[in-house]
């Protein structure tokens, strides 16, 4: 008898259904009460949605990741989109952004007094909840992800409350395609990058306050940054919202940070990544953290001047995972759980080649100088110029720079920038479909430049050439001009990058 009441016992175990932690979570919304808008004494409203474990309690508390969503969206509110988080063992807190979805407000895009302190705000309520792992009084065990939008407020958060209280409480960080410095991202070089900038307006500018609005209408219908007052009051809303203006005030980050930037991302492109792990963190936090570049993020083909990239992350695949999202639990738990995930890959630079192959690399400093010949472009209009440098095989990564005595004959002229791979001038592409700009706002005679070019990792083999594109119109800078066409000339050139591999000259 007990055989058989055993049998039918373990048939129904067999049989019962395993609940999944999303679909047994508990769900709870609601909204804290943060700092005030300029001139007024209201304070703004945060909305969130909170998702407990099931496992989760006063007795077996979790740690919390905190997440929020990209420029124009909202929080997510579904247990199922954070599935796989909650079957780890977080919890989770889903949160608008100040200005978007429930949330009050405007949006200030990362400033420190306010998006940063709503971020403390959500970091003091996660502190409260007993079920979350405390490492102290209101001090949460406590990771953030998000991409974009999503990923500064990572930073904002993190180092508000450096600045504030000379320590953060976000424990780890995996911001995706965000950026480093904000102006820098939308007007390199104080050239608008119009068709993204027409995407995010279009996405959330009334969100913006409304002499900002005013300007951004005004950039993305010049292609250049306004002059006179309008710039200025630009220039002091985008000063603060970044972390490269916290690192000029002797702040970085002291804790691991999965970075997740997009290669062939147009708008924050892999330079800013790039200047984030290097710069953001201390040498200590840096060596505990992980870079991965894959070919996606915020991506619009480049058709003039033309590009290429193979869409993929074939680095969090080579780090043992499906994808970066799979990455980022792993990092989480290891950091948070104390729980040995088997990943390594920490204090490295993980690039998705152009071609789509997971190059690795402990350091990305120039170790190659080309000397360059006079080259002379027509800026406005006319087709680009593609100067050899190198004969494949050859691997590049990292960034390289352009230095170079530059003469105009007309102000406001402007070229665009980008390593390039093909059998010859005329079939070269640009790699990673991204340009920067090299632009001189008054007349030009002999000033001496230095400017980045974009960041990339490209595989040039045996029967390809790289060459140095140097273009007079770039479709992500569509509207940039000078009162005519004109001519650029660069003299006395030098290249330099990091190759990875060999090159023949």
């Amino acid at each position: 008898m007990r055989r058989v009441l055993g049998l039918v016992l373990a048939l129904v175990l067999l049989v019962a259904p395993v609940v999944p932690a999303a679909a047994a979570s508990t769900v709870t919304n609601g909204c804290v009460e943060s700092v005030p808008e300029p001139g007024t004494t209201t304070p703004v409203r945060i909305c969130y949605s909170l998702f407990k474990p099931a496992t989760a309690s006063k007795q077996h508390t979790v740690p919390l990741i905190l997440h929020s969503h990209g420029w124009g969206g909202s929080r997510t509110t579904d247990p199922a989109a954070f599935a796989a988080w909650l079957d780890a063992g977080f919890g989770v807190l889903s949160f608008d952004q100040r200005s978007f979805g429930q949330s009050t407000g405007v949006a200030h895009v990362m400033n420190s007094d306010y998006e940063g302190r709503d971020v403390v705000k959500l970091v003091d309520l996660v502190g409260g909840l007993d079920w979350v792992t405390r490492q102290g009084p209101g001090d949460p065990l406590i990771g953030a992800i998000g991409g974009s939008y999503g990923g500064g407020f990572q930073f904002a958060g993190a180092f508000t409350e450096l600045r504030d209280r000379g320590r953060t409480r976000l424990d780890a960080l995996a911001p995706e395609v965000t950026w480093w410095d904000l102006k820098q991202s939308l007007a390199p070089q104080e050239a608008a990058r119009t068709l993204w900038l027409s995407i995010l307006f279009a996405g959330g500018g009334t969100h913006l306050p409304p002499a900002v609005s005013k300007a951004f209408v005004t950039l993305i219908a010049t292609g250049a940054w306004p002059p006179g007052r309008m710039g200025r009051d630009l220039d002091a809303f985008f000063a603060k919202n970044g972390p490269a203006w916290h690192v000029q005030q002797g702040r970085k980050l002291d804790i691991p940070v999965l970075f997740g930037q997009g290669i062939s991302d147009n708008l924050f492109n892999l330079n800013q990544g790039l200047a984030n792990f290097d710069r953001a963190l201390t040498a200590r936090a840096r060596a505990g953290s992980i870079f991965v570049g894959y070919n996606g993020g915020h991506t619009l083909p480049s058709v003039v001047p033309p590009g290429y990239a193979t869409a993929g992350d074939p680095c969090s695949v080579a780090l043992g995972s499906p994808s970066f999202s799979a990455l980022s639990i792993r990092f989480m738990r290891q950091h948070l759980l104390h729980q040995t995930s088997g990943l390594t890959g920490y204090g490295a630079y993980h690039l998705s080649t152009a071609d789509g192959r997971c190059l690795t690399q402990r350091s990305l400093t120039a170790n190659k100088r080309y000397p360059l010949g006079k080259i002379v472009v027509p800026t406005g209009a006319g087709l680009p110029v593609n100067l050899p440098i190198a004969k494949g095989p050859i691997t590049v990564a990292g960034t390289p720079k352009l230095t170079a005595d530059v003469y105009t004959v007309v102000p406001r002229s402007a070229v665009y920038l980008a390593l390039s791979v093909g059998a010859d001038p005329l079939t070269a592409k640009v790699v990673q479909s991204n340009t920067m700009p090299l632009r001189e706002e008054r007349t030009a005679r002999g000033v001496r430049r230095t400017v980045e070019l974009p960041a990339i990792a490209v595989d040039v083999p045996p029967g390809q050439n790289l060459y140095l594109m140097v273009a007079p119109i770039a479709d992500m800078y569509a509207g940039q001009r000078g009162p005519i066409p004109g001519v650029m000339m660069l003299k006395n050139g030098v290249l330099t990058l990091h190759s990875a591999g060999g090159a023949t000259p």
